[in-house]
């Protein structure tokens, strides 16, 4: 695995998602005060953007049926998804955020 700089920390700000590419790979950003996850991009049950999604805390909410995960570890906290999202480890150095990704 490696590091892949991905956004300028800066233009994230608290309580926010964005979509990021790393390494072909799509992952959402969060900011939850000063720390910074990332989990993959699409829902694992309406395969929708996270992005467009809500933002509660360190959990996000689907926009279109409305399950829910822990962005800190990807599990399903509600229906209808069933299966977890990935994470990625994340690091800010310099500015920039960066994700490890495969």
């Amino acid at each position: 695995m490696s590091w892949h700089p991905v956004l300028e920390a800066a233009k994230l700000g608290d309580g926010e998602i964005a979509q990021a590419e790393a390494a072909g790979e799509s992952v959402a950003l969060y900011r939850v005060g000063d720390t910074v996850y990332a989990t993959q991009e699409l829902c694992t049950h309406a395969y929708v953007s996270l992005v467009d999604g809500y933002l509660e805390g360190t959990s996000v909410e689907c926009p279109v049926h409305q399950a829910r995960f822990d962005i800190t570890t990807g599990k399903v906290l509600d229906p209808p998804a069933n299966c977890d999202l990935k994470t990625y480890p994340v690091k800010i150095e310099n500015g920039t955020i960066y994700v490890e990704v495969p």
